[in-house]
């Protein structure tokens, strides 16, 4: 496992542990869930019921998977040890990020603008410069905006062990801006 791997999945366990408990509980997805589904009013209630199912499937994903002890928790070595196993979480993260995507994917064309982008990603916690710098990553076009399948694409080599130098190691990085 790649150390850059390692941060990513360190950063989006924090974002997820809303209550900071330094664990993963099922109100944290469910909080986090409604933030993003607030994030893009004008999305439509599809969209809204997709996000909500992926964020659900990430975290029974995580529950089945993991807890061992029943306790209804998830920590952070337990986390890492399936979010960042394809084997066992590919299923998850491909709804979620096609989920997640779809809020974005306003007017069904195949692409997203950024300000749908930067209010779904702060959303979860993301900070502005890290956010700026992953959207640029994504080479947006003159009009500024991503091909959706690009950013679906994104979110899987997130979780990606092996990847490094990938546009999401932006969400890590210190900005330089």
């Amino acid at each position: 496992m790649r150390t850059e791997a390692l941060d990513r999945v360190k950063l989006v366990f924090s974002l997820f542990d809303a209550d900071g408990n330094r664990y993963l509980e099922a109100d944290d997805f469910e909080l986090m869930a409604e933030r993003v589904i607030q994030a893009v009013p004008e999305a439509d209630e599809a969209a809204k019921s997709a996000m909500l199912a992926g964020f659900r499937k990430y975290w029974t994903t995580l529950v089945r998977e993991l807890d061992a002890n029943h306790d209804n928790r998830i920590s952070f070595d337990e986390y890492v040890a399936c979010v960042l196993a394809p084997e066992r979480f590919s299923e998850a993260i491909s709804e979620f990020a096609e989920s997640l995507v779809g809020m974005g994917h306003l007017d069904g064309d195949g692409f997203i603008g950024r300000p749908a982008f930067t209010a779904l990603m702060r959303a979860i916690g993301f900070a502005p410069a890290n956010i700026d710098a992953l959207f640029d990553a994504f080479e947006p076009t003159d009009a500024d905006r991503i091909a959706a399948t690009t950013w679906i694409t994104g979110i899987k080599e997130y979780y990606s062990p092996d990847k490094a130098g990938i546009p999401g190691d932006h969400l890590v990085a210190t900005p330089t801006t």
